[in-house]
């Protein structure tokens, strides 16, 4: 969610705008398709993707973020997982209670590189308190809704039952019935707007090419959430209601997965910058995931960045994204040259546990 394009304008990037990702990496990586051996480029954010991207048995895989904030989350989680057992790490980043994070944070900053330290101790009693995966702009932001809205709006034990295991016409009866009332509604309208999002969560610039009420947006994409998919095994959803991940987690945190990851963490190579400097076709991809990046740009820019894109991708490479509030797909003059795999989308879009985008696009290099 973080914008690699240089321009992605005005957006503040010296800060740590998502401390973990906000994006699925389940239909990421099966979006993505048999991978092994091939070359796949990330757009790093927080760098919990690129992560999960090593489960494909890569050769290798570039994660790349314009800001330096992210590309630390990634060091971070790199030094993290060499140095720390899959509990430990979990503490740390704050998927569970954890009582000493310091030191855990400590251990893993060791491996990473001096001014990623820097970066992190400075951060050190944010850590302590809410987990490494918590100190992020727009992770304060569901903070201030967990804490201060929520309450106003919901009871206790109605906030718990939302993670009961319940069939489809169960979810749709309880979110009518017990949870969307008239409160939750009007402070949903304040707290979730443009404004308000912009000011303590996303930033503004990053609104505008947005069309349509963020408001009337998430109101239909929170149905997804708590209807479509199952709130009991939605980890995204736990974080933002609970503040942990509770008994599900993200794909590159799963215990399963912990050892693969941490065995293929030489195949990983970050770099700081734009995606425009980077891209080059003397050296293609096979895959890439472009978190929402094309959201922040203008229709010219867009058009840009992605023949940029085509220049440097193999015949079959697929380009996954997303779209939250601004549609994007391949533009008309690429067209001949990609193919929307319709087939794919239709499949995992019901499956997409990160419920705030509107879309989700699996495009494919003839």
């Amino acid at each position: 969610m973080t914008p690699a394009p240089a321009s992605a304008g005005s957006a503040e990037v010296e800060r740590i705008r998502y401390a973990q990702l906000w994006e699925d990496a389940d239909v990421l990586t099966d979006a993505l398709g048999s991978s092994a051996g091939k070359r796949l480029l990330s757009i790093s954010a927080a760098g919990d993707n690129a992560l999960a991207l090593l489960t494909l048995d890569p050769q290798e895989v570039v994660a790349l973020d314009l800001s330096f904030a992210q590309i630390a989350c990634l060091h971070l989680r790199i030094g993290a997982m060499q140095s720390l057992s899959h509990d430990a790490f979990l503490g740390l980043m704050g998927a569970r209670p954890a009582q000493r994070r310091g030191p855990l944070l400590d251990q893993a900053l060791k491996l990473c590189p001096p001014e990623v330290q820097y970066f992190w101790q400075d951060l050190a009693p944010l850590v302590a308190r809410y987990g490494a995966g918590g100190v992020g702009k727009f992770e304060r932001y569901f903070c201030l809704f967990r804490t201060l809205i929520l309450p106003l709006t919901q009871q206790k034990r109605t906030v718990d039952a939302i993670f009961e295991s319940r069939d489809v016409a169960g979810r749709q009866a309880f979110l009518e019935t017990r949870f969307d009332n008239w409160r939750w509604r009007l402070l949903m309208r304040l707290f979730f707007s443009k404004a308000v999002m912009g000011y303590f969560g996303r930033d503004p610039a990053f609104f505008a090419h947005a069309e349509g009420s963020l408001y009337a947006h998430l109101r239909r994409r929170i149905y997804h959430a708590a209807v479509t998919c199952d709130p009991a095994s939605n980890p995204y959803l736990h974080w933002i209601v609970k503040g942990t991940h509770g008994t599900a987690l993200p794909l590159p945190w799963r215990a399963e997965f912990y050892n693969v990851i941490r065995s293929r963490l030489d195949r990983l190579s970050l770099h700081h910058g734009t995606l425009e400097a980077y891209l080059d076709p003397a050296q293609p991809f096979d895959g890439f995931n472009l978190s929402d990046i094309f959201e922040y740009l203008s229709l010219p820019a867009f058009s840009e960045l992605y023949g940029q894109i085509l220049a440097a991708a193999t015949p079959g490479a697929r380009l996954v994204y997303w779209n939250m509030m601004v549609p994007r797909r391949v533009p008309e003059e690429h067209q001949a040259r990609v193919l929307r795999r319709q087939d794919i989308e239709d499949r995992l879009k019901p499956l997409d546990k990160a419920f705030f985008y509107s879309d989700f696009v699996v495009e494919e290099v003839r």
